[in-house]
């Protein structure tokens, strides 16, 4: 059976178009909040959405998304929580793709088998995890896909030719190349030499290669649209997020801020191809 994650990428190829991958923390700044800021996603533009699940060493992020683990940790999230969350998001949506982004410790805690299996039951349908190298496939990477999950992984401007079949060997549903070296959100990418790492790690894998760290605005969410398969944003919403507290607490007009900078980076996704035209 075809997966929303691979169903979602072919209808998109058949329109020509890249897709939006949205970033958001579970939890953040508020259980309520964060949700009304999923739910309005997808009719916002976004066409797949990575949910964070918090962690208190989030080592390869910057500080906006450190800042909003920690919000939601204070707020009492949890993956217990995070996983509620996506079988509420499921009641209204079923087609699409949520992909937990995050770290293994807190999977580690909670039990891979477990885990595995309530994350496919509650609808999710793929893992990023950060912290996990290739080497490593047994503790989660194998596990998740023989459940039924995708394992999305990272390549970065120092993955070589050498090392990148191992990083591609059990990656599945697509590739996430980080667009920079450093942190989430720390600098701006270069859209030519992203362009040309696409079609470098497109000579190795039929996956989609989707281009996130470092996407602010609508202009480089166009330009890179215009080399990858999709385009992701974290910082920039977690920021505008951030931007909008009161005391560390959501405002009425937290969730729409949020959401119209979404549109607003979708409709440069949207121009990408466009361009070429």
């Amino acid at each position: 059976m075809t997966s929303r994650i691979d169903a979602r990428f072919a209808k998109l190829k058949a329109e020509g178009r890249p897709a939006f991958v949205t970033f958001l923390m579970a939890g953040d700044p508020d259980p309520e909040t964060a949700f009304a800021i999923m739910r309005g996603l997808p009719a916002a533009g976004a066409d797949l959405i990575e949910l964070g699940m918090p962690f208190s060493d989030p080592m390869a992020d910057g500080p906006a998304i450190q800042k909003a683990g920690l919000r939601a940790l204070k707020g009492g999230e949890s993956l217990t929580k995070t996983l509620a969350t996506v079988r509420r998001f499921r009641e209204e949506n079923g087609e699409t793709p949520i992909i937990l982004m995050g770290y293994f410790n807190p999977i580690y805690i909670y039990g891979v088998e477990r885990f595995v299996a309530e994350a496919k039951a509650a609808g999710v349908d793929g893992l990023i995890v950060v912290d996990l190298p290739p080497e490593m496939d047994d503790e989660l990477c194998l596990p998740a896909m023989r459940g039924g999950l995708a394992f999305v992984r990272l390549a970065t401007p120092t993955t070589d030719d050498r090392r990148l079949p191992a990083v591609l060997k059990n990656t599945s549903g697509f590739v996430y190349y980080v667009s920079i070296n450093g942190i989430t959100g720390s600098a701006t990418p270069d859209a030519g030499r992203v362009g040309a790492a696409v079609a470098r790690i497109k000579g190795h894998t039929d996956l989609p290669v989707c281009v996130g760290f470092g996407v602010r605005s609508a202009e480089q969410a166009r330009a890179i649209g215009t080399a990858a398969d999709g385009v992701v944003v974290g910082s920039a919403l977690v920021s505008a997020l951030e931007a909008t507290l009161v005391d560390g607490q959501a405002v009425p007009a937290t969730a729409e801020t949020v959401l119209a900078l979404v549109r607003e980076l979708a409709a440069g996704v949207r121009a990408a191809r466009l361009a070429e035209v």
